[in-house]
């Protein structure tokens, strides 16, 4: 079986079994290749577990994975990759039912031989539609900021929806503390940094149905996201700027 999967969801949670119960479905219904769900969870009593054991019978390639490493998603995410069989990987929160929309067409630019595929909010038809109003202002001027800067040529590094090879993975030695997503960011920057050839999907974040998130945000987050930030500008200001492939999905063609 393991050989025949293409693509490993890795998703990590902290009590999103409301969430789990939307996006699975929608997962199932959208995705065309085999394909596995790696739910990644850091404590024993997380609502999740329950959740996706009672969908696990209608799911076979659904599973539970006990993050060992240490909370926080970049430990999720490793422990994911590491127990993840696909040729690609997807990393991806539960909490966002606009990102499966997209899934497909990442698929496709993987297979015209990309290394990292980012889903973007901001290029043609993306949007970012969840959350609150100053959190969607922050992260669009803060993108457009790095982006300018640094001659990023991805135009949503900070975004956590990303598709990559999964044995390429361990080049990046990711490092970024375990606070929010910011190791979206840090994988962004180094991917460009190491030549990797870039996709970029456009797409619409619904972030977030239930519950009340991982976390919160906190001034510990703004040293982390500076510190990667400043990291982005001296690692690519002066090298060549990465070419990125785009693929617009149908329901944002117009």
């Amino acid at each position: 079986m393991k050989n025949k999967i293409k693509l490993s969801i890795v998703m990590p949670v902290l009590n999103e079994g409301a969430n789990l119960k939307v996006i699975l479905p929608i997962l199932k219904s959208m995705i065309r290749v085999p394909h596995e769900i790696l739910v990644v969870y850091d404590i024993a009593n997380d609502n999740s577990i329950p959740a996706v054991k009672a969908m696990q019978k209608n799911y076979p390639r659904l599973r539970l994975v006990y993050n060992r490493l240490g909370r926080g998603v970049i430990n999720a995410i490793k422990s994911g990759v590491k127990e993840s069989n696909g040729r690609y990987v997807l990393t991806i929160a539960a909490d966002d039912i606009g990102p499966p929309l997209a899934i497909n067409d990442m698929i496709a630019l993987m297979d015209k031989g990309c290394d990292l595929v980012n889903g973007t909010r901001y290029r043609h038809g993306g949007k970012n539609a969840g959350g609150v109003f100053i959190s969607r202002l922050l992260s669009t001027t803060a993108n457009n900021i790095f982006r300018l800067l640094s001659g990023s040529s991805l135009t949503d590094p900070t975004f956590g929806v990303k598709m990559f090879k999964r044995s390429k993975f361990n080049e990046l030695n990711l490092e970024s503390r375990p606070i929010g997503w910011a190791v979206s960011f840090e994988f962004a920057i180094k991917a460009q940094a190491a030549g990797w050839k870039l996709g970029e999907v456009p797409l619409i974040s619904l972030n977030r149905l239930y519950g009340k998130g991982k976390s919160s945000f906190r001034l510990n987050w703004v040293r982390e996201y500076m510190k990667w930030f400043l990291f982005g500008i001296r690692k690519l200001l002066f090298r060549r700027k990465n070419g990125v492939i785009v693929r617009i999905p149908e329901n944002l063609r117009s």
